[in-house]
């Protein structure tokens, strides 16, 4: 078993992981023989759920970066194209004369 798996990512797999890590302590012969394969597959299906999750966490909190960015890009803009802040009439400072 790799160890870098065994981490707080992978803390919902750290029961299948382990079950892996005792059937391998078995020995080589049943470790060879594959007795060890039905967990092993368990366990890849584990970290493969566990990374869907993390990526799709990950791209959510990148599209939500995204389009708070994008917004004040477009705030900026907005001064830039009005002249200055938007004041209480709703017209900038630059078109105002001032």
């Amino acid at each position: 078993m790799h160890s870098h798996l065994h981490t707080p990512y992978n803390a919902n797999c750290e029961e299948i992981m382990t079950a892996l890590d005792e059937c391998h302590a078995k020995g080589f012969l049943h470790k060879a023989i594959g007795s060890c394969n039905d967990i092993k597959r368990d366990v890849n299906k584990c970290l493969g759920e566990e990374r869907y999750a993390r990526a799709k966490r990950n791209r959510d909190t990148a599209r939500e970066n995204r389009r708070r960015i994008e917004k004040i890009w477009a705030d900026e803009k907005a001064l830039e194209v009005t002249g200055g802040p938007i004041s209480s009439s709703g017209v900038g400072a630059a078109a105002e004369g001032k």
